[in-house]
């Protein structure tokens, strides 16, 4: 479909109210559906500065390319929902593109990307009670923890708080765990099989109840380390897609190895999919929906 700037941008100038009138109005489904499995595409990423794909730094900062990849995403039959922040969802909404759709509110997008800060990752995204207000239907937050990093308490403490609120309201919440370290200033996600389960055990006590919880898991540098991984909690679970490097079949071969396992109940995949190397958006998103 074709994105019109002008149309939304008049919307939002004329009449803000139209974003509640849609969330009010949005047809909901239950969060999983007749198939038992959950294929979730993920968009979030803008907010927090990461707008690269690849070598294109700036790939996803093109709104109307990317509503238009979304928009194509979620028009596929075994596609779930969309996981994003505010300022994306508010346009879906107005372009009708959520009907029937599982919609999740990304929390925390403070820690931006190659900041000083990074690893303080506030919660500056939708709050438990926004997600409430607005019918959506889950949330998800962002876990990176760095053992050498005094401040990554604290980011601890706000998840749990956001696990607490997220059930108070019954909605599920996705928790994204990490164990991350700083070389040579960036920070980098260790995926040994180990540290992945480590980052899985520390996300599933958090908060006064796991009712709720979901986790997003990466698959371990080690495909067939995953089993064991996952035998760390009863929490369900789904994949987190991450970027592929070129090596698609790889990374889908990667995914229908953990899909197998018995805590995975699906996928959350964002730029992969969105941005295929071959430029497919339709084939892309069809091969990973195969995978189920």
């Amino acid at each position: 479909m074709s994105i019109s700037i002008s149309d939304l941008v008049k919307v939002r100038t004329q009449h803000p109210e139209a974003v509640a009138e849609a969330a009010a109005r949005r047809a909901r489904r239950p969060l999983i559906g007749p198939s038992g499995r959950l294929m979730i595409v993920a968009a979030d990423h803008p907010a927090r500065g990461a707008l690269a794909v690849g070598d294109q730094r700036l790939a996803m900062a093109n709104r109307a390319d990317l509503l238009e990849r979304l928009c194509v995403a979620l028009s596929r039959p075994g596609v779930d929902g969309v996981l994003a922040t505010a300022d994306i969802l508010d346009d879906l909404l107005l372009l009708g593109a959520l009907e029937n759709k599982v919609v999740l509110g990304s929390l925390n997008r403070g820690g931006l990307a190659g900041a000083s800060f990074e690893l303080d990752d506030r919660f500056t995204g939708h709050r438990p009670q926004d997600l409430a207000r607005l019918n959506f239907d889950a949330g998800k937050l962002l876990l990176r923890i760095d053992y050498d990093d005094p401040g990554s308490v604290t980011t601890m403490l706000s998840a749990a708080r956001a696990v607490d609120e997220m059930a108070e309201r019954r909605l599920p919440l996705f928790v994204e765990p990490f164990i991350s370290r700083r070389v040579d200033g960036k920070v980098v996600n260790d995926l040994s099989a180990e540290v992945v389960t480590r980052s899985i055990a520390i996300a599933s006590g958090l908060g006064g109840t796991s009712a709720y919880t979901w986790l997003k898991v990466p698959v371990t540098d080690d495909p067939d380390d995953m089993a064991a991984v996952m035998e760390t909690s009863t929490l369900p679970s789904v994949l987190l897609g991450g970027e592929v490097n070129g090596d698609q079949e790889g990374a889908y071969e990667k995914w229908r190895k953990a899909l197998r396992l018995p805590t995975v109940q699906g996928m959350m995949v964002g730029r992969s999919l969105l941005y295929p190397a071959d430029g497919s958006v339709e084939n892309a998103v069809d091969t990973a929906v195969g995978l189920l």
